[in-house]
């Protein structure tokens, strides 16, 4: 796990640059760095002032002789790459990047490579020799074999940019599911790669602007990165699953005006259709994947542990790592990090306490309190980049701090499960409407009072779940059920209430005609992209690898093509996870039908705890923020903390937009 930058350019490189771009990266990599620049006069390699001295030592061809330094200006322009290192795998000098391949290619790289050790020997019986043992020069050997094909051979998280010298060409590839960021902007002729947007900031020329409708996308709908666009304008991601082939001459010649039309991303996988047939045995089929998934995320030369919030999810990660290291003879070893709430009714650490003793896990937790939030805010809004939907982002935070401070540099997590096992309660409305636009009425009702019994909706509401997702124009219907706070526009200035006009969910097919249409949507848009992009910032703040064993992309596509009754069927949500890990996760967990996660008590911060704070924070966003939020929200806001009005998501969004706009100091 890394962090990479990279720029092309036909003027010369700034050495100051280059270094200010790899700074503002180093959390991400504090264990070495290195520098790569190629122009006319040949390929100049430095090291950093976090390269070891071990590796300016050592005699390997891609290893730097130097530290690059401030004053250090090339004569001419080509490519550079940076790269930060978070030593993972093969903890040795010879894991050092960017690294080179037969004098062929050059790669900077941030991810893992799971199944590293497969391809290896399937490499080597090809002819391929490696001097180390890192996952970095195995894709260099898979590049060199297979060319862009490569990507379809890896079982892992990557966002990598491999220069060809043979072809002149740059490759920026991107996971099957976006786990890792690839950033990208062109602008006065030069493209700007990175794993953060935060590195752009270093740039001459860099004046951030905010792009006005994706911040109103999340201020209304509480949508971000659910399209290539982010906030920042003109600054680009590549999407989940693509990558760019870069022509480099013909870029650089390209001049201002063609630049930006040179990079052309295209996607390199897709989701399997839904006639794919699914597995006989659900249950079975999803266990033993998931615990390959497990197996193959447990390879690292440092220690690893696991996010563990007492859900399902989490549960089943642990209990499968606890399983495999019992079978390895090293029982007890497994540490665990579970964010605690005070109030009972936001805290499920018994249930991680349960899961900790079965597995004799070392079971560390932590209580977020609104008052570290409020201090650390300005500190999470920077690592960040763009705003987040809630204070559950500051719990998982606090986790990560947690993992760090004891010695932990990799954890497990469950994220990606309520995507492709339904587990969120709007998949409930979207079974239902299936069920009755194929005038399946007495399955209906039948699912309906199971899901009464089940998860306590009551049939009113699953009417209206079901009328709601049948016509997506009863959308305020659907808003009242779940006091979602689009059903009422008046909070925002008058200027940008536009952004109600149009349901930006219903495009990207939020509001389906099918449990997999909506696990499809979920996955690659409207939900699974912001919560990786929170938990990649959470995690690399404190220079921790969080590894997701439900996005194996053999669990995804299994998952995808399961029945609906495998899913939801009987009113179990995540059916097929609970039967597959009976007699593995304890009952307790399996049966519970409550869904928390890591979650503050963020209704009680603000209406019991500290309204006065949060009020005061909603009034400098107003000044923050002029012409965007009405200040209305502050008489709203205080009927919420009076309890005369329901709590909901547009508070916090508001006050982490303005946090964000400071933190990055962004022009509205």
């Amino acid at each position: 796990m890394c962090g990479i930058f990279g720029l092309v350019q036909p003027g010369p490189f700034s050495g100051a640059e280059l270094i200010s771009m790899n700074r503002n990266l180093r959390h991400r990599g504090p264990d070495d760095e290195g520098f790569l620049v190629l122009s006319r006069e040949g390929a100049s390699v430095f090291g950093g002032s976090d390269t070891p001295g071990a590796v300016l030592e050592c005699q390997m061809e891609h290893a730097p002789r130097e530290r690059l330094q401030p004053g250090w200006r090339s004569a001419s322009g080509g490519v550079a790459l940076g790269h930060r290192r978070l030593s993972i795998v093969d903890l040795s000098p010879s894991g050092h990047q960017p690294m080179c391949y037969r004098n062929r290619a050059w790669i900077s790289y941030n991810g893992e490579i799971y199944n590293h050790v497969e391809l290896r020997e399937e490499l080597g019986l090809l002819g391929h020799r490696f001097a180390g043992s890192s996952d970095t020069e195995v894709i260099l050997a898979a590049y060199d074999e297979w060319g862009t094909g490569c990507l379809s051979r890896f079982n892992g998280m990557w966002g990598l940019a491999i220069y060809d010298a043979r072809r002149d060409t740059l490759f920026v590839a991107r996971d099957r599911f976006g786990i890792k960021p690839v950033y990208y902007r062109v602008a006065e002729g030069r493209l700007a790669f990175a794993s953060e947007i935060k590195a752009f900031a270093a740039m001459d020329g860099w004046r951030p602007k905010a792009n006005m409708a994706r911040v109103l996308d999340f201020l209304a709908w509480n949508l971000s990165d659910h399209t290539a666009e982010t906030m920042f304008e003109g600054v680009l991601q590549l999407p989940a699953g693509h990558c760019f082939l870069l022509e480099v001459g013909r870029f650089l010649q390209a001049g201002h005006s063609g630049a930006e039309a040179s990079v052309k991303p295209t996607r390199w996988y897709s989701l399997p259709g839904a006639d794919a047939p699914g597995p006989a045995d659900a249950a079975g089929a999803l266990r033993e994947a998931l615990d390959d998934a497990v197996r193959l995320r447990l390879r690292a030369d440092v220690p690893v542990g696991s996010c563990l919030s007492g859900g399902v999810d989490s549960s089943a990660i642990v209990c499968l790592m606890g399983g495999q290291l019992d079978r390895a003879g090293v029982a007890g070893t497994l540490k665990t990090f579970t964010a605690k709430s005070a109030d009972g009714r936001f805290d499920e650490s018994r249930f991680a306490e349960m899961v900790a003793a079965s597995t004799r896990a070392q079971g560390h937790f932590v209580t977020p309190q609104a008052k570290g939030l409020l201090d650390q805010l300005p500190r999470v809004a920077w690592h960040q980049d763009e705003p987040f939907a809630s204070t559950s982002i500051y719990a998982q935070w606090c986790v990560f701090e947690l993992a760090r401070r004891n010695g932990v540099t990799v954890m497990l997590d469950g994220q990606g499960a309520d995507e492709i096992l339904c587990g969120y309660r709007g998949f409930v409305g979207a079974y239902l409407a299936g069920l009755a636009r194929d005038r399946r009425l007495g399955p209906w009702l039948g699912e309906a009072r199971s899901i009464q019994r089940e998860i306590g909706f009551s049939l009113a509401r699953s009417a209206g779940y079901t009328a709601a997702y049948l016509l997506p124009g009863l959308l305020k219907l659907f808003g009242r059920f779940d006091n979602r706070e689009f059903s009422d526009r008046g909070w925002l200035a008058p200027g940008a209430r536009s952004a109600f006009s149009t349901d930006p969910i219903l495009a990207l097919g939020g509001r389906p005609r099918s449990l997999r249409e909506m696990s499809v949507a979920q996955v690659t848009s409207t939900n699974l992209p912001r919560l990786l992009h929170w938990e990649d910032r959470n995690s690399m703040a404190f220079s921790v690898e969080a590894r997701l064993p439900f996005l194996d992309y053999r669990v995804v596509e299994m998952c995808l093509n399961m029945a609906d009754s495998e899913k939801l069927g009987g009113g179990v949500p995540k059916a097929a996870l609970r039967h597959g890990m009976r007699g593995i996760v304890p009952d307790a967990v399996l049966d519970r039908r409550d869904k928390m996660g890591f979650l503050t008590a963020e209704p009680l911060w603000m209406k019991r705890d500290l309204p006065g704070q949060f009020r005061d924070e909603i009034s400098t966003a107003l000044e923050v923020l002029p012409g965007v939020v009405d200040p209305s929200i502050l008489a709203r806001f205080d009927q919420v903390a009076s309890g005369r009005r329901p709590f909901d998501g547009r508070y916090w969004r508001v006050i982490s937009t303005a946090h964000w706009v400071r933190a990055h100091s962004v022009s509205l």
